[in-house]
C-alpha cells in the first residue's frame, strides 16, 4: 500500500511535484482491473466503520439496522467525494495553467492529478450504481454536483486549495484511522477506499504546494477575505450535510421493517447530523497536519476569527464524542 507520505517543507516544491509523478506512475490503478474486479456488494456487509458512522449513539438499534445505517452513510460518503471532486479537478485545471510555460514537472504533476480526480469521479458513480443494485430504492443524494462545483469556484483560489488540501487529507486519515483495520467491512468497499487512499495521499502534497504558492502572493487584507470564503465554504458544506441528513434518515425509517418512536427518529437524524459534520468538517479541520499547515499562513488574529466560525459545529460534532475513528 505504497504512497507518498507527508514530506519535509526543507524539500524543495520540485522535489515535491517530482516525488508525485514517481509514485503516481508506480500505483497506477484501472478501476476494473484493480478495484471492483466484477464483484458487487453484499448486504450482509457494513460500508462504514462505527467510529465514522457513529451508531453506538443509536442503541435502539439492532445488529441488522446499524449495518442498514453504515451503508446508508458509506453511500452518501462515496457521493460526497464524488461531488467534491467535480470541483477540485476544475480548479486545479485552472492552477496547472501557471504552470504551462514554466515548472513542466509540476504541470506534470498537476496533469496527472487532474487525470486521478476524473477517474475518481468515474470511480464514485459506479459506485452508486452498485449500490443502488444491493440497496433499496428511495435513496436521494440532495447536493447538485455541478451546482456546487459553481458556488465553489466562485470563491478565491486560497480558500478553494485550503478546503481541498483539508479533504484529501481527510480521506488518508479515514482510512488508515478507522477503514483499515475494521475487517468486518464489505471488502469492496474497503478496497474502493484503499485504492482512493493510495492516489489522495499525493493529491494532498500537491494541493499544499499550490495553497502555498497562492499564498505567497497574497497581502495580509488579501487573506482576510480568502478565510471569509473558507468560512463560507464550511457552512455551505454543514448546510448540505444537514439537508442530506434529513433525507438519509428519512430514507433509513422507510427502510425498517418496525415503526420508530418520535424520539427514535429525531435520535437517528440528530446522529446524522453529528455524524456528518465528523466526517465532512471536525476530523479535517482538527487533523494535525492540516493545522500545521494553516498555522504557518495564518496570523493569530486570523486563526481566531476562523476557529470562532467553527466553534458551534465544532461543539455540536464533539459533543456526540467519537471514539478517535476506531
Amino acid at each position: 500500500m505504497e504512497a507518498v507520505q507527508h514530506e519535509s517543507p526543507r524539500i524543495s516544491p520540485q522535489q515535491r511535484y517530482a516525488k508525485c509523478i514517481e509514485v503516481s506512475r508506480r500505483i497506477r490503478w484501472d478501476i476494473d482491473r484493480d478495484v471492483l474486479r466484477g464483484r458487487y456488494f453484499d448486504p450482509a456487509h457494513k460500508f462504514m466503520p462505527d467510529g465514522l458512522s457513529q451508531v453506538n449513539r443509536l442503541p435502539f438499534l439492532d445488529a441488522r439496522e446499524c449495518r442498514l445505517m453504515s451503508q446508508i452513510q458509506g453511500r452518501t460518503y462515496a457521493n460526497m467525494f464524488g461531488m467534491i471532486e467535480r470541483f477540485v479537478g476544475a480548479k486545479m485545471l485552472e492552477v496547472g495553467r501557471d504552470h504551462a510555460l514554466g515548472d513542466q514537472t509540476a504541470l506534470e504533476a498537476i496533469v496527472r492529478f487532474t487525470d486521478e480526480e476524473l477517474k475518481h469521479q468515474e470511480l464514485f458513480r459506479r459506485v452508486e450504481a452498485l449500490a443502488a443494485l444491493s440497496l433499496p430504492p428511495g435513496y436521494r443524494f440532495i447536493p447538485q454536483a455541478d451546482e456546487v462545483a459553481a458556488f465553489v469556484l466562485g470563491k478565491s483560489t486560497w480558500s478553494i486549495l485550503a478546503l481541498t488540501c483539508c479533504v484529501e487529507i481527510v480521506t488518508q486519515v479515514h482510512y488508515r484511522q478507522s477503514m483499515e483495520s475494521d475487517s468486518s467491512l464489505s471488502p469492496l468497499f474497503k478496497d474502493i477506499f484503499l485504492f482512493h487512499w493510495k492516489e489522495e495521499s499525493q493529491h494532498a502534497i500537491i494541493d499544499e504546494l499550490e495553497w502555498m504558492r497562492e499564498d505567497a502572493r497574497l497581502d495580509d487584507a488579501a487573506r482576510d477575505v480568502a478565510i471569509g470564503d473558507l468560512i463560507d465554504l464550511v457552512m455551505a458544506i454543514d448546510g448540505m450535510m444537514q439537508a442530506q441528513a434529513a433525507a438519509d434518515a428519512h430514507y433509513f425509517a422507510t427502510m425498517l421493517d418496525r415503526a420508530l418512536s418520535d424520539d427514535e427518529e429525531a435520535r437517528v437524524h440528530a446522529g446524522l447530523v453529528d455524524a456528518y459534520r465528523w466526517q465532512y468538517i471536525i476530523s479535517g479541520v482538527d487533523e494535525p497536519r492540516f493545522g500545521e499547515i494553516l498555522s504557518r499562513v495564518i496570523s493569530e488574529r486570523q486563526g481566531e476569527r476562523l476557529g470562532a466560525a467553527l466553534a458551534p459545529i465544532r461543539r455540536l460534532a464533539l459533543e456526540s464524542e467519537p471514539d478517535a475513528l476506531a
